[in-house]
């Protein structure tokens, strides 16, 4: 997408520019005649009300040469983008996507081709392309394509495209009011926030045929803490699959608060020490370590590929008896929720460890034929433009039985870790490491000094088979997770925990 900006605007040029189709990204006549007559009753956008029966022959186009498995995704997605920065309107951008890509599976190959304009020339040609994979295998007659039903787990009570902007600049507004008022030191306050309503259509040649439309807002604040001598620099995000509504679940001011009172918090942090430690970490974003470093080596592609810490081990205990993983796509509303993959299956609850033992992978259509497992619903593309590959929606550990006080309370000596920046993981060996963003010293039992500077370093099994305590605090963080090249939106989740022992670097002396 081409994107134009404006900087420092004021609120009311702002406004102006918005109404006015200056805050616009190119389009081409179609996109813009139809963002500009956008209305609740016309959710799809021009594409994606493509006539089945040219899906029936981009099918079958697909699968002349061969292949036992096609299928056409067309996508079209509306996004709106503003950013205040220091009280003032830095940025706007209102974008459109849209576009379509078809897929042949052939054995383990894969054919893939799309274009960003949806007409039947282009995605018969796309067909031909993504077809050459298949050429000279065995041929497979496509059933015609008919309407199915899924479930629906996202329910949207203001529509995103019934919101004034004006009403966006107050929720911005009260936001970076309530982040400086929250202590004298709050010197600088950064507000992003963020919408999109995506409408996709899949069709396949088992017969499928779906078509919805999924909203997604993501708000985040961050703030800078200063007394002169220090700085620390905090994050606060709400995200859901919901209308304008999710605002009165989660107020700005609660979204600004919890951001300043990290800021503030962290200001007379010390460095953190380094060794192994008992770490116990907070309810909540802090499931993202789970997320990376047991998450991504329980995805099937690599599984299929025969790499990976949790290879052939279904069945096997791989995890302390309080450890219990769940990747659950059906929850209302949360970031990572899903009415079914971008691959048509239903989203589905899919307990992945249960009492330490493992139970399965998170699988896609082709690793799902390739290890004779059933499909999970964890097949997701980034966009038109990508391939589906497994991917995880929201992923938590379950609520165990003990209270987060007595945990803490019971740890006599170690590192609390209460938000993580982020991390990354090696699918093939699960060895990790994540950065604190804000950690205490754990002292008798109580938890002291603020430190700067820690990282937890470990591998996958070694994590997971030394947690020895589990609270009944679920909760949950949205983020974005990256893989192959591809983002997805994700929620990771844990209780209140404590692991027995991990190596923390530190950047004391």
């Amino acid at each position: 997408m081409k994107k134009y900006q404006v900087r420092a605007i004021p609120r009311r040029k702002f406004l102006e520019m918005s109404m006015k189709g200056g805050l616009l990204v190119a389009a081409t006549p179609a996109l813009m005649k139809h963002l500009i007559s956008c209305s609740p009753a016309d959710p799809g956008g021009p594409g994606l009300d493509t006539d089945k029966s040219v899906l029936d022959k981009v099918i079958a186009k697909a699968l002349a040469q061969g292949g036992e498995f096609a299928d056409v995704y067309l996508e079209n997605r509306i996004s709106r983008q503003i950013i205040m920065e220091e009280s003032l309107f830095r940025s706007g951008l209102y974008g459109i996507a849209q576009g379509a890509g078809v897929r042949v599976i052939s054995g383990d190959k894969t054919g893939f081709a799309y274009t960003d304009e949806i007409t039947e020339e282009n995605l018969m040609r796309a067909a031909e392309v993504a077809s050459y994979i298949a050429r000279n295998s065995d041929t497979i007659t496509p059933v015609n394509i008919a309407g199915a039903e899924r479930e629906s787990f996202i329910t949207v009570e203001q529509p995103l495209e019934t919101i004034s902007d004006t009403r966006r600049i107050e929720i911005m507004e009260r936001a970076n009011q309530a982040a400086l008022d929250y202590d004298p030191r709050i010197r600088m306050a950064k507000i992003d926030y963020y919408d999109q309503t995506r409408g996709r259509v899949i069709a396949n040649s088992e017969g499928l045929y779906l078509r919805d439309e999924l909203p997604l807002m993501f708000f985040i604040v961050e703030t800078m803490g200063d007394d002169g001598t220090n700085r620390h620099m905090s994050r606060e995000r709400i995200s859901e699959h919901a209308g304008f509504e999710m605002f009165q679940r989660y107020t700005p001011e609660y979204v600004a608060e919890r951001a300043a009172r990290e800021s503030i918090a962290m200001l007379g942090a010390e460095d953190a020490p380094a060794g192994m430690m008992d770490v116990v970490m907070e309810n909540g974003w802090g499931g993202v370590l789970i997320h990376e470093a047991v998450g991504h080596p329980l995805e099937a592609d690599n599984i299929a590929r025969g790499i990976g810490a949790f290879t052939g081990k279904v069945g096997q205990k791989v995890a302390t008896e309080q450890f219990t993983m769940v990747d659950d796509g059906t929850i209302p509303h949360l970031r990572g929720t899903i009415n079914y993959d971008d691959e048509g299956t239903q989203a589905q609850r899919n307990v992945l460890i249960e009492n330490g033992v493992l139970h399965g992978y998170m699988t896609d259509i082709l690793s799902s034929k390739q290890l004779d497992m059933k499909r999970t619903g964890n097949g997701r593309r980034e966009s038109f433009r990508s391939i589906p590959i497994p991917r995880m929606t929201n992923t938590f550990i379950e609520n165990g039985k003990d209270k987060p006080a007595d945990i803490l309370a019971s740890t006599k000596k170690g590192l609390y870790v209460q938000s993580l920046s982020g991390g990354s993981v090696n699918p093939v060996t699960g060895v990790f490491n994540f950065t604190c963003r804000e950690a205490y010293l754990i002292e008798n039992g109580k938890k002291t000094t603020p430190v700067k500077g820690a990282t937890l370093i470990g591998s996958c099994m070694g994590v997971i088979s030394n947690i020895d305590a589990v609270g009944d605090d679920l909760d949950f963080g949205p983020g974005i997770c990256g893989k192959a090249g591809q983002s997805a939106e994700v929620t990771a989740g844990q209780p209140t925990l404590r692991i027995r022992g991990i190596n923390v670097g530190g950047s004391r002396a």
